[in-house]
């Protein structure tokens, strides 16, 4: 029994992420460096096989951005900003290109592309009209995984969170008014991104009753 129970907890990783979200939208149309908030999510890795992880996480965030720091004029004329707190749950699968092997000297480090669906609530100020304040979110990005020792491992990964709100930044949708710069562009929904470094411990002992 309690070799079954190694083969199986081998497969299962426990970590955490620190790092930082930004966002892109009417008031930032592209990505700004500036705009980057803190950030931190939980996480749970099943690995049923070397090629293949499956992940479950629960992130949270802050994103902001203000129309003065733009070049542009019209942004400028705007000068509009906010705030947002965002909590996210979400599954995805990632795809190691290089195997990890385990072997006591193996090199275990492998590049990764990943992406899955999730729900993201967020609280954004100022909140000029009702609207709803949740979306589904479809995460995608890459990232680079390393065992430094057994059983800990660390991460950087880079996600893109396309988003089907056009309200992350209070400016957007249908038009509330006829003032133009008070108004987004429909056609752009918001999108938000999550860097983090991370941390996680692989569970390669289970003691059976």
């Amino acid at each position: 029994m309690a070799a079954v129970s190694n083969v199986h907890a081998q497969k299962i990783e426990l970590g955490g992420g620190i790092g930082g979200f930004n966002y892109r939208g009417d008031i930032s149309p592209t990505f700004r460096f500036r705009f980057f908030r803190p950030g931190g999510s939980l996480f749970f890795r099943y690995n049923p096989s070397q090629a293949l992880s499956l992940r479950a996480e629960a992130a949270f965030g802050l994103t902001g951005a203000d129309d003065q720091h733009s070049k542009d004029p019209f942004q400028q004329a705007r000068n509009m900003s906010f705030k947002s707190r965002i909590l996210e749950a979400s599954a995805v699968a990632e795809y190691n290109f290089l195997n990890y092997q385990d072997r006591r000297f193996a090199v275990n480090w492998s590049p990764y592309v990943f992406g899955g669906m999730g729900l993201a609530k967020f609280n954004v100020t100022p909140q000029t009209a009702a609207y709803k304040t949740s979306t589904l979110v479809m995460p995608y990005g890459v990232g680079i995984k390393y065992q430094i020792r057994k059983p800990w491992n660390i991460g950087l990964e880079y996600g893109t969170r396309k988003t089907f709100t056009d309200y992350l930044d209070n400016l957007g949708g249908e038009p509330v008014n006829t003032d133009k710069l008070q108004q987004g562009d429909p056609s752009l929904k918001d999108n938000y991104y999550y860097v983090r470094l991370s941390v996680s411990y692989t569970f390669y002992k289970i003691v059976c009753p």
